[in-house]
């Protein structure tokens, strides 16, 4: 388990903040009430798996707690504990995965995108669904409508943006025995 240090404060204070301005800004509406398309999930999914499931959850609670708050229609919980749910799955699923060594080829793009499919699938398709039957007295047929469309877009999303994110940031950073002393 990565240890939760000072560097993991200060990526889960960036990360919940930009979690809430494209959650707030860069929203498309999906034609399903209250379902929007967005790609702050990408954004979640390569924190959790840089930092771990513990920024994951934060960055995903924080981050959507002040997307519900700014809006003024009240915190709607369900969802923001679905968006810390899927913040610490996806981080312990790709615990392993060796991105800050410079390490994400293939086979962590694959074992990624099953953890974010999973994380979202459980999340979206089951969690906020019955959280929203549990909490407010939805209607079932509506809230799994709405789950799991955001589902489909949230694991389209992020296997586009926190893919490139995270394929970004594994080349950015030089490989073991990379840099040699000049004779």
């Amino acid at each position: 388990m990565k240890k939760f240090g000072v560097k993991h404060i200060v990526a889960t204070g960036i990360g919940a903040a930009l979690f809430f301005v494209l959650g707030r800004f860069v929203a498309i509406p999906s034609g399903v009430p209250d379902t929007n398309i967005s790609i702050q999930y990408g954004l979640l999914a390569f924190i959790a798996t840089v930092f771990g499931p513990i920024a994951g959850l934060l960055t995903g609670l924080i981050g959507h707690f002040f997307i519900d708050f700014s809006f003024g229609w009240g915190v709607w919980w369900s969802w923001v504990v679905t968006s810390a749910f899927v913040g610490c799955v996806i981080g312990l699923l790709t615990v392993k995965l060796n991105i800050e060594e410079g390490e994400f080829g293939v086979k962590g793009i694959i074992q990624f995108n099953i953890a974010q499919v999973i994380a979202h699938l459980v999340g979206w398709g089951a969690l906020a669904p019955v959280l929203d039957i549990l909490i407010y007295a939805e209607p079932a047929n509506k809230v799994f409508v709405q789950g799991l469309v955001s589902a489909g877009i949230n694991i389209i999303t992020t296997a586009v943006v926190g893919t490139l994110l995270c394929v970004a940031y594994s080349a950015a950073i030089p490989k073991k025995g990379s840099l040699k002393e000049e004779e």
